[in-house]
């Protein structure tokens, strides 16, 4: 009896340290599981998300961010908070989300500038765009258009880049301000055009507009929501448009590469990222609810009102974009020789 009593009792230990190596196995291959593969819940998002936009409000990526949430809280069922966090041409914020938990309750609206040029603008960055950001869904693209006074006698780009290689470093070209996507498309063109313009920071695209409208510049990059209507009334000159196709709201006005810039493609664009590691459940889940608000008609109108085009897609092809923008903008900085600090 005592031998059988005791042989139970091995068993029942054995089986509780088999027990216990599995418990520990599982523990330990839950500890070397890929990052972003930990917590999915299901029940995603069960509170608020708070959505933090690199932009002053007010601004065009700002405004699409505020017509697109109203449809996000109903379809996700939380709020959607917009934060603002401007400044050091969107490095505060999206190092704010870079530096967050990868949970999905934190997501950040960034723009060319943070997510493809300024690792090559700053010496320094406070987080690596490529490594430290999940892209989401691209958002929207801002096309450009090169405009210029009346009083300029060139009415076409050839004419003006001819005028431009005769008088060199006489024509001056206004932007947004140093760094910003305006800034770089103009250096593009210089370069692409082989022509030497002064160019003109402005503190925002609406003052350059300005200062051709009041003479003080004859030329700037300007975007659609500061030129449309002045080019409309007659009051600017539309040399081309940056984008690779023609715009709806100015369809007699050439691309540049149409009008002789060949292979000149160059807009603003802005979308959404998260924290890298950020389940794929939970951006897949923001990815298709983004895109059902980008492809509403009402939104889609009111889009392209403000003068900006939707342009959803998917994680991926977001992600390859801003990759091969980042390898873009590398060159043109480079060869510029523009630096911010």
């Amino acid at each position: 009896m005592r031998t059988i009593r005791t042989a139970g009792i091995a068993i029942a230990v054995e089986a509780l340290a088999a027990s216990l190596r599995i418990g520990a196995a599982m523990l330990a291959a839950a500890c070397f599981l890929p990052a972003g593969l930990h917590a999915q819940p299901a029940d995603f998002p069960n509170k608020p998300i708070r959505m933090v936009v690199t932009f002053p409000p007010g601004g065009s990526a700002d405004a699409v961010v505020r017509m697109i949430v109203p449809r996000l809280n109903e379809k996700l069922g939380q709020q959607v908070v917009v934060d603002n966090r401007p400044g050091a041409g969107g490095n505060i914020g999206l190092n704010l989300v870079a530096k967050a938990q990868p949970d999905g309750y934190t997501l950040g609206v960034g723009a060319a500038g943070a997510l493809a040029a300024n690792s090559s603008l700053y010496a320094q960055m406070p987080f690596d765009p490529l490594k430290d950001l999940e892209p989401v869904s691209m958002l929207a693209a801002i096309p450009f258009v090169i405009v210029g006074n009346p009083s300029l006698a060139p009415r076409s780009l050839k004419d003006l880049i001819a005028l431009a290689k005769a008088q060199p470093d006489k024509l001056s070209i206004g932007h947004g301000g140093n760094g910003t996507a305006m800034h770089l498309s103009a250096a593009l063109f210089t370069q692409m055009a082989d022509i030497k313009l002064v160019e003109v920071p402005y503190k925002g695209t609406g003052p350059a507009v300005l200062g051709v409208l009041g003479n003080q510049i004859p030329l700037a990059m300007a975007d659609l929501p500061a030129a449309l209507q002045q080019i409309k009334a007659g009051k600017l000159i539309a040399y081309a448009v940056t984008s690779s196709q023609r715009l709806p709201m100015l369809p007699d006005v050439p691309t540049a590469s149409e009008a002789g810039l060949t292979g000149y493609d160059s807009t603003g664009w802005f979308g959404i990222v998260a924290p890298a590691g950020t389940p794929r459940t939970i951006i897949t889940k923001l990815n298709a609810e983004i895109t059902a608000a980008l492809n509403d008609e009402q939104i889609k109108a009111n889009m392209r009102n403000l003068g900006v085009e939707p342009a959803p897609g998917t994680p991926e092809a977001f992600d390859a974009y801003i990759r091969s923008e980042t390898q873009k903008w590398a060159k043109v900085i480079k060869q510029a020789n523009i630096k911010l600090d």
